[in-house]
């Protein structure tokens, strides 16, 4: 699978031990003993330093896309082709795309992840797990930390140690949602688009959300995106673009509470790339806007793989989506299936 591209056996031991003796002198650890995956090496350890002091044991660096493919989603690591857990002839997306696959796997219960235009979301969808994108700390930049997890409670977990914030409490008044297949500029494929649709009608029936209507058109950020990452660039187009999006965002998150979409336009594609396409057409337009985002599992498409159900917030409201994404679990089945498992969603 090549999920990951360093495995931290030894060290894992001695750092476990110290867990365990840190128990021992009475000192309390909400994650004592945790095995998680990193996302990268050095700094990768220096993201989870905070879930490492919380007792999370870091097993390994897990796989990222190979030289001359920084952030595209087909998953060819340094060492090795990372696979789907689903379909070994599919890509797990990426660039978090060992962390998604040793958690869909069930290598580690989390493992963390940068995002910075789906790259925690897309691998998350097209895996079947949960992956939780933050509010950009600067919103001058593009990309966001974020969380790879089996579970909403294993992905609430982390956030309680980052942010010290638990979920909305799942008694509060179901919030209203947005649905929005393409924001007002892509075209995913219709049976994906209908997955995801299909899990927000299950969110409704089961009075998680309340389904309302409510303007959206966006403008395609790709320009922007590609504009604001391309050294020698103009940016003057892409900060106008980037402010009217952020205008019409804001004045839907006055109103709504939740913004709903498909994860990704398409399902995962091969590993010889995915040629013209942007998997990350959905999803960038919150690095862009800072807005913190979801995914969800959604159900399954025709070549047997997951796909996603993205969930947006409002600046901050990362309690919000995790309380959703809890009560999407125990009230709507979405959730991670195990391999072979016949209860879909």
């Amino acid at each position: 699978m090549c999920a990951f591209v360093e495995v931290w056996g030894e060290a894992a031991l001695r750092r476990a031990g110290e867990v365990d003796a840190r128990v021992a002198a009475g000192e309390r650890l909400p994650l004592a003993g945790v095995p998680i995956g990193v996302k990268g090496r050095r700094h990768g350890l220096r993201t989870a330093a905070a879930l490492i002091e919380a007792g999370c044991v870091p097993v390994g660096a897990t796989s990222v896309p190979g030289p001359g493919t920084p952030w595209q989603t087909w998953g060819l690591g340094a060492y090795g082709r990372t696979v789907n857990p689903w379909r070994a002839d599919r890509t797990p997306g990426g660039s978090s795309a060992g962390s998604a696959a040793a958690v869909a796997a069930g290598l580690v219960p989390l493992a963390t992840g940068s995002d910075g235009a789906g790259s925690v979301r897309i691998p998350a969808a097209w895996c079947g797990v949960v992956g939780l994108k933050t509010t950009n700390a600067d919103r001058t930049g593009l990309t966001a930390t974020g969380v790879l997890a089996r579970c909403a409670e294993d992905a609430a977990a982390y956030w309680r140690i980052m942010a010290g914030e638990l979920p909305s409490d799942s008694a509060a008044p179901a919030p209203a949602a947005v649905w929005s297949p393409g924001l007002g500029y892509a075209a995913p494929d219709p049976d994906l688009a209908a997955i995801a649709r299909t899990a927000a009608q299950r969110l409704a029936d089961a009075g998680v959300v309340r389904l309302v209507r409510a303007p959206l058109r966006l403008h395609d950020p790709a320009p922007a995106w590609l504009a604001l990452r391309t050294p020698g660039a103009d940016p003057t187009h892409a900060h106008r673009l980037r402010a009217e999006n952020d205008r019409r965002l804001d004045a839907l998150f006055a109103d709504t509470d939740l913004l709903l979409t498909p994860t990704t336009p398409n399902p995962p594609h091969g590993h010889e790339g995915p040629g013209d396409r942007y998997s990350t057409a959905l999803t960038w337009a919150f690095n862009l806007s800072g807005h913190p985002a979801l995914s969800l599992p959604a159900g399954f498409g025709a070549d047997g793989c997951p796909a996603g159900l993205q969930v947006v917030a409002a600046r901050g409201r990362e309690g919000l989506l995790l309380g959703v994404a809890r009560e999407a679990e125990r009230r709507a089945g979405l959730r991670l299936h195990e391999r072979g498992s016949t209860a879909r969603p």
